[in-house]
């Protein structure tokens, strides 16, 4: 995202937008088109479950219009096109809306979700009310609902017998892909490995010649990116549960009656609940495939690595941004 777009500027945004027409002005069979602006593809998890679930859910009143692979705005320009008018609904992360909203990047550290479950806790909770709210009136975007991504864990090189992994501690030595940005190289240290930046079409050869020891991702991309070829072990870690915020214009939302608010509200959590669903199971099911394979699959001693990378990510920078006991109340959310 232009950094340039800062939180001054989306404001002045969100101000002239409100002068303007609404960006859903195109109207078919006389309902308003509502267009999604996304980098995933229309077979991505998230884009069956918009297609299957919500836009059937929502046909009654509005005519929902997908763009897929980035073909109608760049990947990181969809909050900056919404708060401008320009553009009805998107896909954002927690990453991208701490470029304006700081404290939006708790939900981008290590261990804060629990899993699947604990992200739409946290999601409905009044604790994310005042995040919520700023985003709304700042840059006049309403975030609909949490969709779930996946968890991110550990794929090594050595077997179970040459590395057993239960704590922080055991990782130490151990060189391990991290994407290049300095909050993914925290993670990776936090984590108690030496993380080293790679782009990711180098991982399968770094994998190979043993340029790196290891890499973390979700286990669909350790399959389809066929990292199981090259490494020994999983160590389910589980140390990032990563999210998407389903988003819509504010100023379009509210256009809408208080019923189809109701029914679109719905169809966003209906389709959420789907996608995570199919999500879930495909990890599951690739478990077995690893399996499978010849891959040691084991989970480590999750306690140890959550309060050790907690308590890195608390007394770093990162932390500077986030609202005073927050975490706290995220993890009680999680019992």
């Amino acid at each position: 995202m232009n950094k340039q777009f800062t939180r001054r500027s989306a404001l002045a945004m969100a101000a002239a937008a409100a002068t303007l027409p609404f960006a859903s002005s195109t109207f078919a069979a006389g309902k308003p088109v509502l267009r999604l602006s996304s980098p995933a593809s229309e077979t991505d998890q998230r884009a069956v479950a918009l297609i299957e679930k919500f836009a059937p859910a929502i046909a009654s009143f509005a005519t929902f219009e997908p763009h897929w692979n980035a073909t109608l705005f760049k990947q990181g320009t969809e909050l900056e096109a919404i708060s401008r008018g320009n553009l009805d609904m998107a896909i954002t992360s927690a990453q991208e809306l701490a470029v304006f909203f700081p404290e939006f990047s708790i939900f981008s550290a290590g261990y804060v979700h629990k899993d699947a479950a604990h992200q739409v806790k946290v999601f409905n909770d009044p604790l994310m009310e005042p995040m919520k709210k700023k985003v709304e009136d700042d840059l006049g975007v309403k975030l609909l609902t949490v969709m779930y991504l996946g968890r991110r864990q550990l794929n090594l090189r050595k077997s179970k017998a040459e590395l057993t992994v239960k704590t922080p501690a055991d990782l130490k030595g151990v060189t391990l892909r991290m994407p290049g940005t300095d909050a993914w190289q925290f993670l990776g240290k936090a984590l108690g490995a030496n993380p080293t930046p790679m782009a990711f079409t180098e991982i399968y050869t770094g994998l190979q010649t043993g340029a790196v020891d290891g890499q973390d991702n979700p286990l669909p991309t350790v399959v389809d990116a066929k990292f199981y070829e090259v490494t020994k072990q999983i160590c389910l870690t589980s140390h990032l549960v990563d999210l998407n915020y389903l988003a819509i214009s504010k100023k379009v939302f509210d256009a809408l009656p208080a019923d189809q608010q109701a029914a679109l509200l719905k169809a966003s959590n209906d389709a959420a609940e789907f996608g995570r669903q199919n999500q879930l199971k495909k990890e599951d099911d690739l478990i077995a495939f690893l399996k499978d394979k010849g891959l040691d699959v084991y989970e480590p001693d999750i306690k140890a690595f959550r309060d050790h990378v907690q308590k890195l990510f608390l007394s770093s920078e990162y932390a500077a941004s986030w609202p005073k006991g927050m975490l706290d109340k995220i993890n009680a959310l999680a019992s």
